[in-house]
């Protein structure tokens, strides 16, 4: 069982230290810079003057979508990463009840 509390223990660590991190999303070729927490939160989009068109005000809500999509993107396979990795099936065997699931 410590071995449980160990494994919960580096989730508890692993869900704050990818909340804490942040992750950049360009689109446009670099004119639309977003840039999300891991827990989702945007700390902030930029934007590059030179692609404000007041004729075609929805291609920067286009390229704004767009970089946030792909900052929350690269926040969720961090995050994928950082549990998936953190799992090591080989330390439950000895767990009572599921070293006959593990083989």
């Amino acid at each position: 069982m410590r071995q449980a509390a160990h494994m919960q223990a580096d989730l508890v660590e692993n869900r704050v230290r990818l909340a804490e991190e942040t992750y950049r999303g360009t689109a446009g070729g670099g004119v639309v810079t977003a840039v999300v927490r891991g827990d989702g939160e945007v700390v902030s989009v930029t934007i590059d003057p030179v692609v404000l068109d007041p004729e075609d005000a929805e291609l920067v809500g286009d390229l704004v979508v767009a970089a946030l999509n792909q900052a929350l993107r690269a926040a969720g396979d961090a995050a994928g990463e950082a549990f998936a990795g953190g799992l090591d099936l080989e330390s439950l065997r000895g767990l009572e009840g599921l070293s006959g699931l593990l083989g």
